[in-house]
């Protein structure tokens, strides 16, 4: 098993923010990490980092259904600023997941009270009329853009408000002409994390760092670099 590495910038550029994604590397407060594996309950568990590729990149019928079923509702994406209005929702949000999460949206993104945010940060709101229902961060790379969180709140859960989070950002990604699309990481036998495979495994990559290269996403391949680890 290898140890997290980690590494503080004072700054980071867009084109640094792709070189490490392309890495496996990712976001974690305000500084960027890379592991193999987490524990949980002391069990290990095998890591892999997703991106989505966004060239010739199309809805699926889910992914269609999905905006269709919430055209009603509006939807913005603007630089990010943290408002009292993001951390209510996210505090309904957490009093209903069952994984460990942040204790609070300036903690997730900031950790440190005084900390400067050394990442482009955009915000996604989903609004019902006025009511902000759901919400999404993701930073901007020179070529990329990497998805921080999303919550949403828990008398929405029948429209799939995180998905659409996703679905919007893939499609923002795509009209600016951004190549990938970081949604974080899979962990093997752990299905939480699986849901970020919902666009489809054809459309998704895993990074391999044994052979430092990203591959298509395929079960099987999870399976091999498992097993003979």
């Amino acid at each position: 098993m290898t140890v997290p590495e980690f590494y503080s910038p004072r700054h980071l550029t867009h084109a640094q923010l792709d070189t490490f994604l392309a890495r496996g590397w990712y976001r974690m407060h305000q500084t960027i990490f890379t592991t193999n594996h987490i524990i949980d309950d002391d069990k290990s568990y095998r890591v892999f980092w997703l991106r989505y590729n966004l060239q010739h990149y199309t809805h699926h019928k889910l992914s269609r259904q999905i905006l269709h079923k919430n055209r009603f509702f509006t939807t913005l994406i603007k630089p990010f600023t943290l408002t009292t209005e993001l951390e209510n929702l996210y505090t309904l949000y957490r009093q209903t997941i069952t994984f460990d999460g942040a204790p609070s949206v300036k903690h997730w993104l900031f950790h440190n009270e005084d900390a400067l945010n050394i990442y482009d940060s955009h915000l996604v709101e989903i609004r019902d009329n006025d009511h902000l229902i759901a919400a999404g961060v993701f930073d901007k790379g020179k070529q990329s853009i990497a998805g921080i969180m999303n919550f949403y709140h828990p008398g929405y859960k029948k429209y799939s408000l995180g998905k659409h989070l996703i679905l919007t950002k893939l499609d923002f990604a795509t009209r600016e002409g951004y190549t990938h699309y970081y949604p974080g990481y899979l962990v093997h036998g752990y299905p939480k994390f699986d849901y970020k495979l919902f666009i489809g495994k054809d459309r998704t990559e895993v990074y391999i760092p044994e052979l430092k290269r990203w591959f298509p996403y395929s079960d099987q391949l999870m399976d091999i670099v498992v097993n003979e680890r």
